[in-house]
């Protein structure tokens, strides 16, 4: 019997070409001194932060920039953007980018106006975010799907840590979503994101001992199908309207809490990459990549086949008359060949010198306090670190 549940997603989204339009009057609702939270200098050099300065100043909108943004963001630098907001009386915040953007402008908003001056104590506390500044997103690429969803990721690179903190005051307030800001995102990065994309439906809900309401599972099966057709598309033809709009719909449906209805969340695969992410930096949908064929492998058996074989049978049209355990083991190699061929990513933790000599640690803490992760198959630290190795 699938568990109680309750829903709300409170995010606007504008979705289209002329998405951007609308920006400076739904900002001017919460007032008129905003922080740009984004990185690098692409923002500058493509036009669109000039784009959206324009929109802005339609409403006199005061705009102060916070540019230190990067892959698996810094508690250090959420820390210095939390004070920008104090000390200038910022009363919303603008994530520009990736997955790492707008999880930093979550941040530095719920830091903004809490008691303490280290983000990383808002992490810790264990306790859900109930106070945030507005924040607004400008997705600039199809991946985490953290423009509708209610948590953020953020680093600790003194303690080698990555972890999530969560709660409704830091889901976005409106979101704005122009498939042709996604564009010029490289290829590599396409690839990342369609990985991640589909991370968010199989490590979190498809793959689950719970039971699921038959629409939602269809649904499941559909997302992902949409991701396997048009992430091709989008890698190897960037332009295409249609490729990226489905991309980033897909993305932000993807965690946006409806699809999660009734279902815990059982992130095996997430746990484990967020280890390597910390200790090595590495690239978060690249090593969800890695980490996914060789999981499905592991626990692969009599009780789990029936899931894997569904999305073989659902997701890349193998004949429903094709045994079970066969079908299960077609998943993994449609998922390599996605994954390493079609979307032309590096298999193996090797490829980036990456060794054994911090499997054990790294295992012992991706399972956490309670000694396991409690994923779809209960992983100790051991079946972790021989998980890492099949990887290398």
């Amino acid at each position: 019997m699938m568990n109680d549940f309750s829903f709300q997603n409170t995010t606007k989204v504008h979705f289209g070409k002329e998405a951007l339009t609308k920006l400076s009057s739904e900002v001017i609702k919460y007032g008129n001194k905003v922080l740009l939270v984004y990185g690098g200098t692409f923002l500058k050099k493509c036009g669109l932060y000039d784009k959206i300065v324009a929109e802005l100043k339609k409403e006199d909108i005061e705009i102060f920039d916070y540019d230190l943004v990067k892959p698996n963001p810094r508690h250090t630098d959420i820390n210095i953007g939390g004070k920008m907001c104090r000390e200038n009386g910022i009363q919303a915040v603008i994530g520009i980018g990736g997955g790492s953007a707008i999880d930093s402008a979550k941040a530095i908003a719920a830091l903004a106006v809490s008691d303490t001056d280290n983000c990383w104590d808002l992490v810790t506390a264990g306790k859900p975010i109930t106070k945030a500044l507005p924040i607004f997103t400008i997705p600039t690429m199809a991946s985490t799907g953290s423009e509708m969803d209610a948590s953020c990721v953020i680093s600790n690179l003194e303690t080698e840590e990555k972890k999530g903190y969560n709660g409704p005051a830091i889901r976005p307030t409106v979101t704005f979503d122009d498939p042709t800001n996604t564009f010029t995102v490289p290829a590599y990065q396409t690839a990342c994101g369609s990985v991640d994309i589909m991370s968010h439906t199989m490590d979190t809900k498809y793959f689950s001992r719970d039971d699921k309401m038959d629409m939602l599972y269809r649904m499941m099966d559909e997302h992902l199908k949409t991701v396997v057709k048009w992430a091709p598309v989008a890698y190897n033809e960037p332009e295409n309207y249609d490729a990226r709009a489905n991309l980033m719909w897909a993305a932000a449906w993807a965690l946006n809490s409806f699809m999660t209805c009734g279902v815990r969340q059982m992130t095996s695969v997430h746990a484990m990459e967020h280890e390597l992410s910390a200790v090595y930096d590495m690239v978060h949908g690249h090593g969800i990549a890695i980490l996914t064929p060789r999981w499905m492998r592991y626990i692969l058996n009599e009780e789990t086949a029936p899931q894997l074989a569904r999305m073989a049978y659902n997701v890349y049209d193998i004949p429903k008359d094709v045994p079970v355990m066969e079908a299960a083991e077609k998943t993994i190699e449609c998922t390599e060949k996605l994954f390493f061929e079609t979307l032309g990513l590096k298999s193996r933790l090797s490829d980036f010198n990456i060794d054994d000599s911090r499997f054990k640690e790294m295992a012992v803490n991706a399972c956490g306090t309670r000694g396991f992760i409690s994923g779809f198959v209960k992983l100790t630290p051991e079946d972790v670190e021989n998980i890492y190795r099949m990887c290398l």
